[in-house]
């Protein structure tokens, strides 16, 4: 059985809020469950890694909870935050300091291809 989890959020779109939930809450229960996780932001969801974009976010209207808080939820349970380099370029560099490193497409690569780790992608 694999020891990490390489959840890859890519086609995820902070504008349709309902799609951020599922990898978030994934990540974290599999980091309670003691799996190594990362989550490497990229493309559109790389926005959610610079300041103020998460906080101003909810998955469900009325929700007490923001994107953002979920996101350090995970970052609590051992959850590892990255960010694509090339998103710096789209996004910004005033990062939330729950993103831990800033990787290239060599390293997302090198992860996915692993046979100790699984890889989620949204």
């Amino acid at each position: 059985m694999a020891n990490k989890l390489l959840i890859i959020m890519v086609n995820t779109d902070p504008s349709n809020p309902s799609e951020l939930g599922a990898p978030f809450f994934q990540a974290t229960v599999a980091a309670a469950m003691e799996f190594d996780v990362e989550i490497v932001l990229t493309g559109r969801a790389g926005e959610l890694a610079k300041k103020g974009v998460a906080e101003k976010i909810y998955i469900q209207k009325g929700s007490p909870k923001s994107v953002y808080d979920f996101m350090q939820d995970a970052h609590s349970a051992g959850v590892k935050f990255k960010v694509c380099t090339p998103t710096l370029d789209l996004w910004g560099d005033d990062l939330i300091p729950e993103i831990d490193e800033t990787v290239g497409g060599a390293y997302v690569i090198s992860e996915a291809m692993d046979d100790d780790t699984v890889t989620f992608t949204y």
